[in-house]
């Protein structure tokens, strides 16, 4: 298996872009007027990962709600945040910044799988996106989706396509389909024309629905 390309580099990022408007008409509509911003990373992987068990079944707005909330339950903590910050917050705490009790429970195991050394942070840039996905499914809380959310916000893998995500699913009915409910085969072929640089169109699709930028 071969690692796919990253976004790091602009250049990679214009390339996807005319790629995408030259094979897809809807991409061709979209790139144009949602192209002012991109795909950034934040560069830490503990907090994308904790970012993206916070955010998982719940709308962008919900899960910024109570991501600041459970950041302000730990003041003086390090920027970026350290796995050891939230092991020494009781799991009152987490619950008390709107967390479900599983979710506390899965932060909790990520923090205590990052402060032990478990994930191996140098071996990704290596790594293919689904020998990363096995590793990081490991964890408790983190699943597919978090796993490609990953993929997507920290190590900018240019071709992801992230099936289960319902943004991708509604912005893929909205703007294909006319707004008719669509089968995951009917995803993946939409998403397919894109290779291979799905990332960057799930990136338009996501802004297709919502023009504020996702962010892990």
């Amino acid at each position: 298996m071969t690692v796919s390309a990253a976004l790091c580099d602009p250049g990679t990022w214009e390339d996807a872009c005319k790629h995408l408007a030259k094979r897809d008409r809807v991409m061709c509509k979209l790139i144009p007027t949602l192209d002012a911003r991109r795909l950034q990373s934040r560069g830490d992987a503990f907090t994308t990962l904790a970012r993206s068990i916070v955010g998982q079944q719940i709308s962008l707005k919900a899960a910024q709600a109570v991501w600041d909330r459970f950041v302000a339950a730990m003041p003086g903590a390090s920027t970026p945040l350290q796995p050891e910050d939230l092991l020494r917050l009781p799991m009152a705490d987490l619950r008390l910044a709107g967390l479900s009790a599983r979710k506390a429970e899965y932060l909790n195991d990520l923090a205590r799988h990052f402060a032990a050394g478990s994930v191996r942070e140098h071996e990704w840039t290596q790594m293919p996106d689904e020998a990363i996905i096995k590793q990081l499914v490991e964890i408790r809380g983190v699943g597919r989706w978090t796993a490609e959310m990953f993929l997507i916000f920290h190590l900018m893998r240019a071709d992801v396509l992230p099936l289960d995500d319902a943004g991708l699913i509604k912005g893929i009915s909205v703007n294909y389909f006319s707004g008719e409910p669509v089968s995951r085969a009917e995803v993946r072929e939409v998403g397919d024309a894109w290779a291979p640089y799905r990332t960057v169109a799930t990136w338009f699709i996501w802004r297709s629905l919502d023009p504020l930028p996702v962010d892990y």
